[in-house]
């Protein structure tokens, strides 16, 4: 048998990692690999479910760091196969992770899913804007093409004004068992039948545009109104924007993964913004009031004699407007005193003047 691989490999996280490193690399990486998902990977995406549930365990945690898998004790997926997060902006908030460890085991751990209609898949799309879009805020178009509800039947997979009768694959249940052989023995699961998608029903007459699926390919945009503060790597969950299921049912949600474009003039931690700002010799030692380019535009800095290269400057409430909250970060601006390499011959006789003087009076002086 195969040797397992490391749990904190597995989720591209130190030993150290806290709870909240863990979940989100989870997260990230189980809409990655989910076999719904384009480019999904069935067996990838057990072993980052089995890695987690034993990681997100305090006590299945301490056992494995101690004793290794032998440590995790009993099956990994026990104790109902996931929990729904209902995390910040900046992850994917809301997405019910239950549902991805339901979809690919079938119930076995120990969270039975309830017949019905199925649920569409989540899509994920991603977004590029401007710095100035993330401080304050945009509405953008969103193209994506996805599964979605026939336009004829409405989704419901039955030609209009045509009855539905009771599935016979799965007699009305929406679900089927069958058996799977795994090196813990034989396991019975539990999947969504491949004839009525979940609803126990099927149309007595299949719709004739799309052959009684319920959905079409279609092109779609939407209009995404992005929030002001939203910073790089954000993703945004649109509920309901996903892809119809077969058969009839709840659409999936879609997540706008975003990405800011980064801006020469400034650079941004948190809410506040920082910049440079260069600062002539003369101006620096003798003061002066400089314009400083702000994301609000231009605006009058006042710089005091004596002022040296490295100096901050804090001008408060403009940086970037803090996300679902009031009030903006600061805009810092730091100082760089520029020495001159070209001088004049008078110049240089007065700067040798200077400092002479300076000598003299015992300015240069430690």
């Amino acid at each position: 048998m195969a040797t397992k691989r490391d749990y904190y490999e597995i989720l591209g996280v130190t030993k150290s990692a806290s709870a909240d490193e863990i979940k989100r690399a989870y997260r990230k990486l189980a809409m990655k690999h989910h076999p719904d998902k384009h480019g999904g990977d069935d067996a990838q995406f057990k072993e980052l479910g089995e890695a987690y549930e034993t990681l997100k365990d305090p006590q299945k945690r301490a056992g494995y760091d101690q004793y290794g898998h032998a440590g995790a004790q009993g099956n990994p997926f026990g104790g109902g196969g996931g929990q729904q997060y209902s995390g910040g902006f900046g992850g994917t908030e809301g997405f019910d992770f239950s549902d991805i460890l339901n979809q690919f085991m079938g119930g076995m751990g120990g969270q039975q899913r309830s017949s019905g209609p199925a649920r569409g898949r989540d899509l994920e799309v991603g977004i590029t804007i401007d710095f100035a879009e993330a401080v304050f805020g945009a509405e953008k178009d969103v193209t994506l093409t996805l599964d979605d509800n026939c336009d004829h039947c409405h989704g419901k997979g039955g030609e209009p004004g045509s009855a539905m009768k009771t599935c016979a694959t799965c007699k009305g249940a929406g679900r089927v068992m069958h058996v799977q052989q795994t090196i813990l023995g034989a396991i019975q699961q539990q999947s969504v039948c491949p004839t009525c998608h979940g609803s126990g029903q099927v149309p007595e007459k299949p719709c004739t545009v799309c052959g009684g699926v319920g959905t079409q390919r279609k092109q779609r945009t939407i209009k995404v109104k992005i929030p002001a503060g939203v910073d790089n790597g954000s993703t945004m969950r649109l509920p309901g924007k996903g892809a119809a299921p077969k058969g009839g049912g709840t659409k999936g949600d879609l997540f706008i993964a975003i990405r800011v474009r980064a801006d020469k003039r400034y650079e941004r931690d948190g809410t506040n913004i920082h910049s440079e700002v260069k600062l002539a010799m003369a101006d620096a030692a003798l003061g002066a009031e400089i314009p400083v380019e702000t994301v609000d535009g231009e605006v009058k800095l006042k710089i005091p004699a004596g002022t040296q290269s490295g100096k901050q400057f804090r001008l408060s409430g403009r940086g970037v407007p803090r996300l679902n909250s009031s009030g903006r970060g600061d805009h810092i601006v730091h100082v760089a005193v520029e020495t001159p390499t070209k001088m004049s011959a008078k110049q240089r006789e007065l700067l040798e003047q200077f400092a002479s003087e300076g000598d003299k009076k015992g300015f240069w002086k430690k």
